[in-house]
Parts: structure tokens; C-alpha cells; sequence
């Protein structure tokens, strides 16, 4: 890395360097990136180092308080050094990129829509403490009670990285709420997450040939305006059949920006998975909503447990999960997903 930043560095000194800016740039964000990688060794190796020295000598000395601070020390490092892992392991094109999270109700009925705006809940409390800014662009109420589906921006370094981990169908078992004779039910959901494109990936679509764009009145709550004017949007691209819509700004121009904006990350990842010789992970869990599809199990009643399907990874304290606390099984999933180890103890409470 210290070889390739000087390398970088003495492009950057050359006269001719701003006359391709964009080149420029290119160099200068790997010179930054790179930088940022070497800094973080040398702050960790450091660390290690020390940590190492000071616990030889509390061995030798018998300082069980000192040997105490050195192990809680070590559990952060432990904990700083896993996140960095985690990044190594987001190196395609797409995993820096922000997302585009859809959540559908599965089988269920009013269970699975409250089901789908608890998930909508998890990943909002998740995004939050990620410092993401998310951004609901489309939403479809249930019935009675929850959502029927939902489709939401989420904005951040490597959101779509992290996220694409949570595609798949995810179940829950729970004493109902909805039930005057309190039983117990099943319900599903699923998860389908695109990487947002940006004005730099270029995705051919004409209007007039390609898609078929309706307006509607948006539903739900949202004010008078958008009750009384066709805001909403909708955008059928016929040759794929994707369907699109956005109906969360109050202007239909903004809507349709949006929703476009929507519809070229659908295809932009279609094209990207058509690009692979092998069954695509997205192809895979394009299931049945229901049983025997689930790549996680949310189990609230008669024990509370959280299990993935695919890690085997579990968690006891399924209120902490259900409140955004999900970056272990992302962390499991990523690590089962490069063919390295990954955690399986039950972290419990």
C-alpha cells in the first residue's frame, strides 16, 4: 500500500495531472482510500503491540486489574478490527453504492402486513444507528393494520453492501395480536434490496417506446393535496415487465424522477445478474412467501430466538434485533458468503 500511494502521489505532482479531471479525481480517491487502509494497520498493528507487551508484563506481575483492562481493550479492538474485516469483504462494484429496499407481506393476511412495518421498523432503527438517511418513496397500507408492501431509499457508505444480506424471506412465530383467543401464528415477509444508480452508470431507456407511465391519486396519509391531485406515479417498463411507482412527494415531476430512478437500479441489477453464469442469490430466494423459503426465523413465542437460516447464526434477545441490533447475522452472512468463519455462538443477552 506504501509503495502504491507513492506511485499515486508522484502522478498527482506531474504538471499535465488536472488537464482529465475526472482522471484526477480517480487518482486521488484511490490515493484517499488507500491512505485511510494504511493508517488503519498501523493504528491496529500499534495497539496489538502494546496490548501484547503490557499483558506479558501483568502475567509476570500477577496484576489481575491490569490483565481486566487489557481484556476489556482487547474486546474493542476485537470489535473496531471486525468492522474493517467487514469492509474488506464489500469489494464489488456495486456494495458501495446507496440502496433501494422493497419489504412485501407474504402469507398471513393482516399478520404478515403487521409483520412487514415491523421489518420496515428493524431496518429503519438499523439505518439510523448506521447514520444512513433513508427515505420511504412508496408505500401501500394494509387493510386493518401494518403495510402491505413499502419501498425505501437508503443513502450511506456501503448501504447496499451491508443490505443485500437481508434479501430472502423472513418468518415470525408470535402469540397473535390480532387474535381474540390469543394462538399462535406464522408470518412472512420478504426482502428485495437493488443498489441505487447514480448519473455515472449509464442505463438506456425510451420513454415512448419502453415504458408505460400511469398517474394516480396517492392513497394513505399525505394531506389534501396529495389526496385531491394524481401525484402519484407509475412506471411499467413492457419489455421486462418491472413495475415501479412513487407517490411520496407531493409533485408528480418529483415523483417520476424518483420512480425512474427506482426502475433503472431494477435494471441495472437484471443486467448484472444476468451477467452470471451460475443461478443468481436474488433468483434463488424469488420464492413462495412462505414456508420452507425463510432465510430467517424471528420466534417471539415460546421461547424468543432469532435464527438464520443460512449461518445458523442466533440470537436470544430478539427485542434487541427487532430493534435495529442486526449487523451480527450481515457480519456472519458476508463472512459465510467469501468462504470465511463465521460466528455462531448464541450472543444471548
Amino acid at each position: 500500500m506504501e509503495l502504491k500511494i507513492k506511485d499515486l502521489e508522484m502522478l498527482s505532482l506531474k504538471s499535465d495531472f488536472w488537464d482529465n479531471q475526472e482522471t484526477a479525481r480517480d487518482i486521488l480517491q484511490k490515493k484517499t482510500k488507500l491512505s485511510e487502509k494504511l493508517e488503519n494497520w498501523k493504528k491496529f498493528n500499534n495497539e496489538i503491540y502494546d496490548i501484547d507487551n503490557l499483558w506479558k508484563i501483568a502475567i509476570s506481575e500477577k496484576d489481575e486489574q491490569v490483565l481486566g483492562d487489557l481484556s476489556n481493550e482487547l474486546d474493542k479492538l476485537d470489535s473496531v478490527v471486525s468492522q474493517e474485516e467487514l469492509k474488506l469483504m464489500l469489494s464489488s462494484e456495486q456494495d458501495p453504492m446507496n440502496a433501494i429496499v422493497s419489504i412485501h407481506a407474504g402469507a398471513g393476511g393482516t399478520e404478515a402486513q403487521d409483520w412487514a412495518e415491523m421489518l420496515l421498523r428493524m431496518y429503519l432503527r438499523w439505518a439510523e444507528k448506521r447514520n444512513f438517511t433513508t427515505s420511504i418513496i412508496d408505500c401501500l397500507p394494509g387493510d386493518e393494520a401494518g403495510i402491505k408492501s413499502v419501498t425505501f431509499t437508503m443513502e450511506g457508505e456501503y448501504a447496499y453492501g451491508y443490505s443485500k444480506a437481508e434479501i430472502g424471506i423472513h418468518r415470525l412465530v408470535r402469540i397473535s395480536p390480532f387474535d381474540a383467543s390469543a394462538r399462535r401464528h406464522t408470518s412472512f415477509a420478504s426482502v428485495y434490496v437493488y443498489p441505487e444508480v447514480d448519473d455515472d452508470i449509464k442505463i438506456e431507456i425510451d420513454e415512448k417506446k419502453d415504458l408505460r407511465i400511469d398517474t394516480f391519486r396517492a392513497g394513505g396519509k399525505g394531506g389534501q393535496h396529495v389526496n385531491k391531485t394524481d401525484s402519484a406515479v407509475r412506471i411499467t417498463h413492457l419489455s421486462t415487465g418491472i413495475v415501479v411507482q412513487c407517490q411520496n412527494e407531493r409533485s408528480q415531476h418529483k415523483n417520476k424522477s424518483m420512480a425512474m430512478k427506482y426502475l433503472k437500479s431494477r435494471l441495472y441489477e437484471r443486467e448484472l445478474q444476468q451477467k452470471k453464469d451460475k443461478i443468481s442469490e436474488e433468483n434463488k430466494l424469488k420464492k413462495d412467501i412462505a414456508w420452507g423459503s425463510q432465510i430467517r426465523s424471528y420466534i417471539l413465542h415460546p421461547y424468543k430466538m432469532v435464527k438464520d437460516h443460512r449461518t445458523d447464526l442466533e440470537n436470544g434477545n430478539a427485542n434487541r434485533v427487532l430493534d435495529g441490533d442486526i449487523d451480527d447475522f450481515i457480519y456472519a452472512y458476508l463472512m459465510n458468503a467469501t468462504g470465511l468463519a463465521a460466528p455462531t455462538a448464541d450472543r444471548g443477552n
